[in-house]
């Protein structure tokens, strides 16, 4: 199986990001999950969101992905739309920065049959945070589950403490947590683990490569093109 990582603007691939709107919600409906602010797709409207997408090169099927949504004013965060309805606290916390200072990475899916190959939610972490040096960002923000909690410190996220109940809400529904993130050293990421860090930085070096990797259902050939594209418009 040949999986090509790329970059996209949303807006520039409809396409593309509508096949990836589908495969979110069929995760996110499949965790009995239908009303969650990171499936709002007023986004895929957004010039400045960049989808992060594992394709099938033979037949062009999303297979996973997540995306980079930058904030602007008329473009606030989904966790910061989740959060405000819980703790007030987070206005403030982002009245310090300006448009496109800072951004989320949200929208993380991927389908079983990639993971089958050793290809799972890690992989779209490591991208995500791989090509943030290239958006000249102050800090990303995430909201992670307890499951995807240890894989997020691990490529460098912190815990943001002063919100919620040391960082964590009922979210997206009752009986459910997410953990408000945030990453202030991008290009350094002095808080991951060494060898997170070491893969990390190896991407950001090589852009573009092949490698294979491999899992129980056998190997897969990951194709990376890890260059952001300039907008077309």
């Amino acid at each position: 199986m040949k999986v090509r990582v790329r970059i996209v603007r949303a807006i520039d691939d409809i396409d593309a990001t509508e096949k990836y709107i589908f495969g979110h919600h069929k995760v996110l409906e499949s965790y009995g999950i239908t009303k969650v602010t990171s499936a709002d797709r007023s986004w895929a409207l957004n010039p400045h969101v960049y989808l992060i997408l594992f394709e099938s090169v033979e037949d062009l099927r999303i297979l996973g992905g997540g995306r980079i949504q930058l904030r602007t004013e008329n473009f606030p965060l989904p966790f910061e739309l989740a959060i405000k309805e819980i703790d007030p606290k987070i206005t403030d916390y982002m009245a310090d920065f300006k448009d496109l200072e800072v951004a989320e990475y949200c929208g993380l899916w991927n389908s079983r049959e990639v993971a089958g190959y050793g290809i799972g939610s890690i992989y779209l972490v490591r991208v995500g945070i791989a090509i943030l040096p290239q958006l000249n960002l102050k800090k990303l923000f995430g909201l992670s589950s307890p499951v995807t909690l240890s894989i997020s410190k691990s490529v460098g996220y912190q815990v943001i403490s002063v919100l919620g109940d040391n960082g964590s809400f009922y979210y997206p529904k009752e009986g459910l947590i997410a953990t408000a993130l945030e990453i202030n050293d991008i290009n350094e990421l002095s808080h991951a683990q060494l060898a997170e860090r070491d893969y990390i930085f190896e991407l950001r070096k090589k852009i573009n490569f092949n490698t294979v990797e491999s899992g129980p259902k056998g190997e897969m050939e990951l194709q990376f093109e890890l260059q952001i594209p300039k907008p077309d418009k």
